[in-house]
């Protein structure tokens, strides 16, 4: 008989204790840990930050859906692991051990790498939002709403770090178009702020022809750009960002005013995994093999944005690359069948 924990309950963990309980004959145990009781579909969070979908739409309940399943569920927090003692601390409970250890928890979001940056709740009075959680969709809705009546300028991009670029346009291109059904649109201008050293670059080097592609919608939706953007500093209604050249030489200071600002944050590893002496790199990513397990703990595996990939190139302003939901999937599947 064996335990398998799956730490997260995204959308890696959940796939993975459903593929994990299919495969395993029902003398074994599987356990889903998470620090929310709660499944979020990421990427709907942009239609709820405008509106278009509400929080119940995105957001389930999981202990009941786990159950149904045969599958355990504890949604509290982890304070911290002890890979050699093969279990979980928690604050408020009796530690869980385990066999298997599967961390799918997803990152934690470094608002604080740029002064200024991240929703105002998360910590030091920030200025920006992000669309990272449904929670921080909502909140940008609330201020929308109140923003709609009294329209004016709009940043909306990726800070130095990040890894997720996509989202970033894609909410660009949804914040347009709800403003042209509202008729408001030429009220609000509206700058796309990126880390990427071209438009289009997302964090892979380029797709195809996305460059072109890319720069010819924000032409035809009139939105400016700034690339190669060192964003250093956000204060109330202004951000500060130095565009630098393909050598990384100051290019270009640039003080950008707004009344709403969404940027996506760089990614790091969430605190208890990060702490977990040879398990991570300096960022608190999870270090795996071909595998998909730990180099250092063989009963660890982990799949998802918290592990360590390689950007794909260098640029001359820190970008990551990005984890797909269907590439996490895929790392998933390999995991339960090795």
């Amino acid at each position: 008989m064996a335990h398998i924990v799956i730490l997260g309950a995204g959308i890696g963990g959940m796939p993975a204790a459903y593929e994990m309980r299919a495969k395993l004959g029902k003398d074994h145990r599987v356990t889903v840990v998470s620090a929310v009781d709660y499944f979020q579909f990421v990427p709907s969070n942009p239609w709820v930050a405008v509106g278009w979908r509400q929080r119940d739409q995105v957001v389930l309940q999981v202990a009941p859906l786990l159950q149904r399943k045969g599958i355990d569920f504890i949604g509290k927090p982890v304070s911290a692991i002890d890979a050699e003692g093969n279990r979980l601390m928690f604050e408020d409970r009796e530690p869980l051990q385990y066999d298997y250890l599967v961390i799918t928890t997803g990152p934690k979001l470094s608002f604080d790498e740029v002064p200024g940056a991240g929703p105002s709740s998360s910590g030091g009075g920030g200025h920006t939002h992000s669309i990272c959680t449904v929670d921080h969709a909502l909140r940008f809705w609330a201020e929308y709403e109140t923003f709609l009546k009294d329209p004016g300028p709009v940043v909306v991009g990726a800070m130095p770090g990040a890894s997720c670029f996509g989202p970033a346009y894609e909410f660009a291109f949804i914040l347009d178009t709800d403003l042209r059904r509202r008729k408001l649109r030429h009220k609000v201008p509206i700058t796309f702020v990126t880390s990427e050293p071209y438009i289009g670059h997302l964090g892979l080097g380029g797709v195809g022809d996305s460059k072109s592609m890319l720069e010819s919608e924000l032409r035809s939706r009139d939105m400016k750009w700034v690339t190669n953007a060192r964003t250093h500093k956000v204060e109330a209604g202004k951000m500060f960002t130095t565009q630098v050249d393909d050598l990384g030489q100051v290019f270009k200071e640039h003080e950008l005013p707004f009344k709403l600002a969404m940027m996506l944050p760089a990614f790091k590893g969430v605190d208890p995994v990060a702490a977990v002496p040879k398990l991570c790199n300096p960022r608190g990513f999870v270090l795996i093999d071909d595998m998909q397990r730990s180099k250092a703990y063989k009963n660890i595996f982990s799949a998802g944005v918290c592990v360590a990939i390689p950007p794909v190139e260098v640029t001359p302003v820190p970008t990551g690359a990005p984890k797909t939901g269907y590439m996490i999937e895929t790392m998933i599947t390999a995991i339960v069948h090795n």
